[in-house]
């Protein structure tokens, strides 16, 4: 059996798992016996159907979203730091999302889509900004200057969040609430505004696992392979875009996921993209799930928001990743 046939089997038995726990753990326990019989006690039935069964299916989309685009960032930028949280991608998604609450936009042909398109926008740019800036300042793009370049555009962004809080009233707790990162209590809804974007988003990064693989041995190697870079980074940029854009309108802002998953997944599994973009996806939403149940549990009843747990993960995972880039002379 090949490691990722085994890479496969692990990922998918500990998503069930992560699935089971989080259906099963909480306030109000629900034993996993019962949940066979869901229907032959109503108090459990809503929980099950109305509280738990959206958070989970939510809060793995939502990590499944940020883990694939960080896997395809760190491909495509060949930067193993790449993802949404450390290139300010999903600080630029929060300032769409916050705009179009904050001005109360709402755009009638789009009806509730229009605040995670409005996210999109603000992710796509954001990215397209910090390459150009990058590239301006070295042409190379070496590991520190993508990074602080990252860091430059979420302070930023972060001081304009701050002014439209600032300027909020009564929405102040919600907003503050949302961009520390949460699925609870946002129901089916979230799961129909975000899903359409999130399966766009992953069919445009799955098409092009071939080019992220030609693409890692340089730009001008890819072309003799036949590959149309321009438009295959259009098209990846686009789909990591979408689901950083999508994950944030739903959940806020979210870290280290697609850090931590990706370079966890090559680290066990190899690095051909074709295996790591799905298995990244997989793992994501396990990991998500499980720090949901986590951040809704440690301190019972309080809620931590869930961004504070994958920061506690993913901080010390960066820090690693970092140095032992630099011992290797970068990236």
């Amino acid at each position: 059996m090949s490691k990722t046939t085994i890479g496969y089997i692990l990922s998918v038995v500990t998503l069930i798992v992560a699935i089971w726990l989080g259906l099963s753990i909480g306030s109000v326990k629900v034993p996993i016996s019962t949940l066979w019989n869901i229907g032959a006690d109503g108090i459990a039935t809503n929980i099950f159907w109305k509280i738990r069964m959206p958070r989970v299916i939510l809060a793995g989309l939502v990590g499944a979203s940020l883990a694939i685009s960080g896997a395809a960032f760190q491909a495509l930028l060949k930067n193993p730091l790449a993802d949404p949280y450390t290139l300010g991608v999903s600080s630029g998604a929060s300032v769409g999302a916050v705009a179009t609450l904050f001005f109360s936009i709402s755009v009638p042909f789009l009806g509730m889509y229009t605040l995670p398109i409005f996210s999109m926008i603000g992710a796509f740019g954001t990215m397209l900004l910090v390459i150009l800036f990058a590239k301006l300042v070295d042409r190379s793009m070496k590991m520190e200057t993508l990074i602080l370049t990252g860091i430059i555009f979420s302070s930023f962004l972060g001081s304009v969040i701050s002014l439209m809080i600032a300027l909020t009233g009564e929405e102040l707790r919600q907003i503050i609430s949302w961009l520390l990162g949460s699925v609870s209590m946002r129901g089916w809804s979230y799961i129909q505004m975000a899903l359409p974007f999130i399966i766009i988003g992953t069919f445009l990064l799955w098409l092009n696992r071939r080019e992220l693989n030609a693409m890692l041995f340089g730009e001008e190697r890819a072309k003799h392979l036949g590959v149309d870079v321009k438009k295959r980074k259009m098209m990846i940029l686009i789909g990591g875009s979408m689901l950083t854009g999508s994950a944030v309108a739903v959940s806020g802002t979210i870290g280290f996921v697609g850090l931590v998953v990706p370079h966890m997944t090559r680290l066990l599994f190899g690095s051909d993209n074709r295996h790591v973009l799905p298995l990244s996806f997989i793992n994501g939403a396990s990991l998500l799930i499980i720090c949901d149940l986590v951040s809704r549990t440690i301190i019972a009843p309080t809620e931590l928001p869930i961004g504070i747990i994958t920061a506690f993960i993913g901080a010390p995972v960066f820090a690693f990743i970092f140095f032992k880039q630099r011992k290797k002379g970068g990236v």
